[in-house]
């Protein structure tokens, strides 16, 4: 055996790569930005806004303390009601801001990404529903903003994995170094001890990951695979420690449980990441006013999930899984996962996206090294048993917080009643990103049995 969780031309200049030779060594990870110690996690919490664009700073540090959700009727939610609109309506109210002061400034682009794809969610999720379900029309005033600096980036103009995630932490003691123990979460739609515990565990997950990317990078730092004992002994013990990584990313996976309700989470919290699927014309679209809405960058809108995690990407890469193998060569008789992982990279930071690229075209294919070499053979094949189980850990978790949870009534409605599901209603929960979580995850697990 060796996931986890027609591309346009705003991102051709991505997936256009220059071809690498049989003997040439891949780029430094550091060319990708990727931080030798927090991975793909920015080495340091991202700057605020200031000048101008504080307005927007504003804006979003308001909004928890005056929206609810749109379809909450709950006692509180209706005399937050007036408020919620005058938010909603000074937001119309900013004026479009000029990017261009920030277009050289990385990180202050990376925190308009984050304050303006939050907003969008704010507004969007707090409008009251109407009947019929009309499109949902995003202000001017971060729509447009959004999609330039989206443009820039290379990451589409939603909120994503990073603007929840991997760009949502400050520094608890600043003097000191960047551990999850140092960390804390920023932005969170409900305030909730269980909101900021579930974005902590994949922050969790992504800041370990940077141990198993030295690993990787030490591994393409080889010109030509050699079958000398040396190479050999230092691949299978990297190997090995690879399979204790994943183990580990496991038990995180699981600890969301000690600190998140599934019921919390998926009445409360799970709604605010909803996106829109442009494929599905019983979904509303959004309206992004002021935007070309052909713009390329609307392609991808469906909003954060852990299938956007570079890290388990990477993984997937490195060791050879391939999600979008023909279906007869898969165990599973649907492939509910064709291009879902290959989607899953536009809501990337464009430089990752680009470096699981040219991953993918390392010259030195540890699977094809291990299947070369017998004595790497059960190195490697415990590091994909690893991958295999950390996959069917997170179905556990899904099934539990979304599947189940799915049978259940909203909190403002009735008590919720005792969760038993039909195998149908099983099959048309959705996760995050909008797919069919569990035919989706069943299928990632099979493409990655598939490579014992």
């Amino acid at each position: 055996m060796l996931d986890y969780f027609g591309l346009t031309s705003f991102f051709s200049h991505i997936f256009t790569l220059p071809s690498q030779a049989p003997n040439e060594v891949l780029p430094a990870q550091a060319t990708f930005g990727i931080d030798p110690v927090t991975g793909f996690l920015p080495p340091e919490p991202l700057p605020r806004l200031s000048g101008q664009y504080k307005i927007w700073e504003n804006a979003v540090t308001d909004a928890p303390k005056v929206l609810r959700l749109g379809d909450d009727v709950s006692e509180e939610a209706l005399a937050l009601k007036t408020e919620g609109e005058f938010w909603r309506a000074r937001l119309k109210l900013i004026a479009v801001l000029d990017i261009r002061p920030l277009a050289n400034q990385r990180r202050l682009l990376q925190r308009a990404h984050v304050i303006l794809s939050w907003l969008v969610q704010y507004y969007v999720h707090s409008l009251p529903p109407v009947s019929p379900p009309e499109p949902k029309k995003v202000p001017e005033s971060i729509a447009v903003p959004l999609v330039e600096v989206s443009r820039i980036l290379g990451i589409s103009p939603v909120i994503t994995f990073a603007d929840t995630v991997m760009w949502n932490w400050e520094l608890i003691h600043p003097d000191k170094p960047v551990t999850i123990d140092n960390m804390s979460i920023v932005h969170s739609f409900t305030g909730t001890d269980d909101e900021r515990h579930f974005y902590q565990v994949q922050a969790a997950i992504e800041l370990h990951g940077a141990q198993l990317l030295r690993i990787i990078e030490s591994y393409n730092r080889v010109s030509t695979v050699r079958d000398d004992s040396a190479l050999m002994n230092r691949v299978a013990g990297d190997l090995e420690r690879i399979a204790e990584f994943i183990g580990e990313f496991s038990d995180l996976i699981q600890s969301t449980r000690d600190g998140c309700d599934p019921y919390t989470f998926y009445w409360h919290i799970r709604p605010w990441f909803n996106g829109w699927d442009p494929e599905n014309i019983s979904d509303p679209v959004w309206i992004y006013e002021g935007v070309d809405p052909a713009a390329p960058e609307l392609k991808y809108p469906s909003g954060p999930s852990g299938g956007q995690s570079t890290i388990m990407h990477t993984l997937d890469v490195f060791l050879g899984v391939d999600h979008d193998r023909p279906e007869k060569d898969l165990k599973s008789s649907k492939r509910a996962n064709h291009g879902f992982m290959e989607r899953m990279r536009m809501y990337m930071l464009g430089e990752h996206r680009e470096y699981l690229q040219h991953l993918e075209q390392s010259p030195c294919s540890v699977r094809d090294f291990a299947c070369r070499v017998p004595a790497l053979r059960d190195p490697y094949n415990h590091a994909v048993a690893a991958l295999k189980k950390l996959r069917s850990l997170h179905m556990r978790i899904a099934m539990l917080y979304i599947v189940n949870m799915s049978k259940t009534t909203a909190p403002w409605a009735v008590q919720p009643p005792v969760c038993k599901l039909t195998k149908q209603e099983i099959s048309r929960a959705l996760g995050t990103g909008g797919s069919n979580v569990a035919a989706l995850l069943k299928a990632g697990i099979d493409a990655t049995s598939s490579q014992y």
